[in-house]
């Protein structure tokens, strides 16, 4: 569930503010000050929007603001306020509020506005990822990883970084070992470096050793020119051998020798080149079991095999599916041109049901299907027709499909109803004890009676304790017992 933090020197205003994105949805988090708000956010990276009240006695929403574009917290923040000035909306958007309202402000505004933040959030989010993956700088801050089983991951990802051992990433397809050898590079000296990506499975087999180790002009029939293979693009920087495991035996021995002397030797050519590459290399399967089987050579095998990581499927990891659908969701609306607001909570239950073979990039593929065919500001279990023939079974899918309210023929503009607004799942409000049944404040007699009631049924009728929860002296509970006329009550209860 994602937390908002509610910032608000007015107790009331709080409460209420909390109140309605919890019934959103959300994970309220409460602050009744800037500086409170400040240690909350330094502490939890992770908070999806913080809604900001400007005026506040120790320290203001503008601090507040200043103080997050001055340490890197980029939690999306919507001003709240009484003032409403064109100098205040001014200076709050400048200094990089995503949104701002007025107080009283109606709740589907909020929750929407709330809903927007995380989008742009999540939005920008992708595109600092794919910057810091094209430079060369992508850490482990880029990728959404929070789960437990990634966490051995991420801590391996920092050990290796810091040298240049051989690294083999193994894990099933789809699981994101790219980004991986992406975080190893980005954490090392070689950030910012060159990147060459290979996938060996992709590669002719007469034409491996040419796209790795390069050819020089005339070697063979074609070879018009000199030609520098993946290892001499890669020099000083990181080469990335997807599925290693798919290279031909007689390829395998070169890339041996390069592992082991650091030369290359392009074919054609007189004499070998040094060449400065840190290899890390990829697999979807157990490179020792080719070993045992003859498929793979066991010397490379041992050289490659040098610090292993494992990255868990997505299956293993369910935490990280509501973070990349958000991400996914933020990017392929954009490219649509769409205006996706989010996923409903029975759609993110099923995609949270399902074991994803294909692991992120089959959701990744479910979710931009998913947003080119809605018609909808939230993604629903219909738009997802292949997940949901798998978990509820096709006849169930088919149904929920055709229960899709479409129009049986064209509507007219002049008898056309009013389009109906989003309705959210939330829960009926709970009457607030302080109200009478009239709507008007209760009374301080009827309110002390309640609570004390309240403490005897919570206590199970022991005195001592209620006196103590409620701070006050036995004698002065008898008291009140008899003034509400609860005596007899309890008198009635024991007997």
């Amino acid at each position: 569930m994602t937390r908002v933090l509610v910032v608000d020197d007015d107790p009331v205003q709080l409460r209420l503010t909390a109140e309605v994105a919890n019934r959103a949805g959300f994970k309220p988090l409460t602050a009744t000050g800037g500086e409170q708000a400040l240690a909350i956010l330094r502490d939890d990276r992770n908070i999806g929007a913080m809604i900001l009240d400007l005026v506040m006695p120790d320290l203001d929403g503008m601090g507040v603001m200043d103080a997050m574009r001055r340490e890197g917290l980029t939690t999306p923040v919507i001003i709240q306020t009484a003032n409403a000035s064109l100098e205040t909306v001014i200076s709050a958007m400048r200094n990089g509020a995503a949104d701002y309202f007025v107080k009283p402000v109606a709740p589907e505004r909020l929750v929407i506005s709330l809903r927007n933040a995380m989008k742009l959030d999540a939005l920008e989010a992708a595109i600092r990822s794919e910057r810091a993956r094209k430079s060369g700088t992508f850490t482990s801050a880029d990728m959404i990883a929070k789960a437990p089983p990634m966490a051995r991951v991420l801590t391996l990802c920092a050990k290796a970084g810091k040298s240049n051992i051989p690294v083999l990433v193994e894990g099933e397809t789809g699981v994101g070992k790219e980004l991986i050898a992406r975080i190893i590079q980005g954490s090392g000296d070689r950030a910012g470096k060159p990147f060459i990506t290979v996938n060996c499975g992709a590669i002719p087999p007469n034409l491996v050793e040419s796209v790795l180790f390069g050819h020089k002009k005339g070697a063979f029939t074609g070879a018009v020119a000199d030609q520098q293979g993946k290892f001499a693009d890669a020099h000083g920087g990181t080469l990335f051998l997807d599925e290693v495991g798919e290279l031909p035996l007689d390829t395998q021995v070169k890339l041996l020798r390069v592992l082991q002397e650091g030369e290359i030797e392009p074919i054609g050519a007189t004499r070998p080149e040094r060449v400065n590459v840190r290899v890390i290399s990829a697999t979807n399967r157990r490179l020792l079991n080719l070993a045992k089987s003859g498929e793979f050579r066991e010397d490379l095998y041992y050289r490659l095999n040098v610090f292993p990581i494992y990255v868990p499927p997505l299956r293993e990891r369910m935490e990280d599916v509501p973070a990349l659908v958000a991400m996914f969701i933020a990017r392929f609306s954009a490219e649509a041109g769409k205006r996706i607001l989010g996923i409903s909570p029975p759609a993110l239950d099923l995609l949270l049901s399902y074991d994803w073979p294909g692991n992120i990039r089959q959701l990744e593929n479910a979710v931009y299907r998913a947003i080119v065919l809605t018609d909808g500001a939230f993604l629903e279990t219909v738009d997802f027709p292949q997940i949901f023939s798998q978990t509820a079974g096709r006849d169930q899918a088919v149904r929920a499909i055709e229960a899709v309210p479409v129009p049986a023929a064209p509507t007219h503009i002049d008898i056309a109803s009013a389009r109906q607004r989003a309705i959210f799942d939330m829960p009926a409000p709970a009457p607030d004890r302080f109200l009478a049944p009239t709507g008007e404040i209760a009374a301080l007699s009827d309110i002390e009676r309640a609570a004390i009631v309240f403490a005897i049924e919570h206590h199970g009728g022991r005195m001592s304790r209620v006196a103590r929860a409620l701070k006050i002296g036995r004698s002065t509970l008898y008291r009140k017992l008899h003034e509400y006329g609860l005596a007899d009550e309890l008198i009635n209860d024991a007997a």
